[in-house]
C-alpha cells in the first residue's frame, strides 16, 4: 500500500513538472510591443503575440503607413528604439543564422514576418501564424527584441534585410 502510493505521488510530481514545462514554452504565453513613429513618420500601431504550441499567432493594427500599399514588418534583434531612425533596434532577429526570405517558404530569419498591406486610409490588421521563434527569453525568444514598420515592402530576396527601406515604427517586445 505505501509502495503504491509513493509510486502515484511520484508519478503525480513528474506529471506536473511535465505540465509547467509545456505551459512555458507551449500554449498560451502572450506578448505585446506599442510601436512608436520614427524616420520622420506618422506610423503607429500595436502589435500582439500569441503562443499557440509550436507557432505564434501575430496580430496588429497600424495607422499612418502609405495608403493602399506593402510595407515590411520584422522582429529585429535589440529591444532599442531610441534612435530617430530606429537603427538601434539592429538587424533581424536571427538566432539559427540564416538567409532572409519569405515565412513558411524555406530559409528565413526568425524575425521575417508577412508584409503589411494597408487601406485607402493607411490603416491596417494584421494577423499572421508563424514559427521560428518563442514568445520567451530563451534562445529563439523575442521578449526584449524589438519589432519594426518598413517604409517599403520587403522583397524577400535581397540580402540580408529585404530592401524593405527606412524603419518608419518602433516598439519594445514586452510580456503580457
Amino acid at each position: 500500500m505505501m509502495k503504491s502510493m509513493s509510486l502515484a505521488l511520484g508519478t503525480l510530481a513528474v506529471m506536473s513538472l511535465t505540465a509547467c514545462q509545456t505551459m512555458e514554452h507551449g500554449t498560451g504565453q502572450k506578448a505585446s510591443a506599442t510601436l512608436e513613429s520614427r524616420s520622420g513618420s506618422n506610423v503607429k500601431g500595436t502589435v500582439n503575440f500569441t503562443s499557440q504550441g509550436n507557432n505564434i499567432l501575430v496580430t496588429a493594427n497600424f495607422s499612418g503607413l502609405k495608403p493602399n500599399a506593402e510595407q515590411g514588418f520584422h522582429v529585429h534583434e535589440k529591444g532599442d528604439c531610441s534612435a530617430p531612425d530606429a537603427t538601434s533596434a539592429g538587424g533581424h532577429f536571427n538566432p539559427d543564422s540564416k538567409a532572409h526570405g519569405m515565412p513558411g517558404s524555406g530559409s528565413h530569419h526568425a524575425g521575417d514576418m508577412p508584409n503589411i498591406k494597408s487601406d485607402a486610409n493607411g490603416n491596417a490588421s494584421y494577423s499572421a501564424t508563424l514559427s521560428g521563434f518563442a514568445v520567451d527569453s530563451g534562445p529563439t525568444g523575442i521578449l526584449g527584441k524589438s519589432v519594426v514598420v518598413h517604409r517599403d515592402p520587403d522583397d524577400y530576396k535581397s540580402q540580408p534585410a529585404g530592401n524593405s527601406g527606412p524603419r518608419f515604427a518602433c516598439g519594445l517586445i514586452k510580456s503580457s
